[in-house]
């Protein structure tokens, strides 16, 4: 599971002192268990697709932390940004493509909005951009 993995990068990173790779770590673990504690209240269990969506989810704020910090010329904290931003990517699985996207829609029956969404939504959670899906279906229609 990917939590076991973020947790034994983790300890790595503890043992090698690594500060910038222990903060994103710390962060993810954090996001991981509130957002086991809100499943569990339904009787649910995170798994690795809410964990996607979780590493999705911060490396858009990373992103939009390192835009700020390039605005006012802060190169050093840009440094950390980025490599916090590629440890997360790491677990994160390969994304579909649009034009794998695209044939999975094609493939479908029904090809309205909410039957696609809840689609994509239900079988591909985490492994696509639920934007992408939405761009590529405009495209298509």
């Amino acid at each position: 599971m990917l939590y076991e993995k973020i947790k034994k990068a983790n300890i790595e990173a503890m043992k090698e002192k690594d500060v910038v790779a222990r903060s994103i770590y710390s962060v993810l673990l954090n996001k991981i268990m509130l957002e086991n504690i809100k499943k569990r209240e339904k009787g649910q269990e995170v798994d690795d697709a809410d964990i996607s969506n979780i590493l999705q989810k911060t490396i858009k704020e990373l992103s939009e932390e390192k835009e700020n910090y390039i605005k006012v010329n802060n190169t050093n904290q840009v440094e950390i940004i980025t490599k916090q931003i590629e440890i997360a990517q790491s677990y994160l699985p390969k994304m579909m493509t649009k034009e794998e996207i695209a044939n999975e829609i094609n493939n479908l029956q029904d090809k309205s909005i909410p039957s696609v969404m809840k689609h994509f939504k239900m079988n591909f959670n985490g492994k696509c951009d639920m934007r992408t899906v939405q761009e590529v279906l405009k495209e298509l229609q």
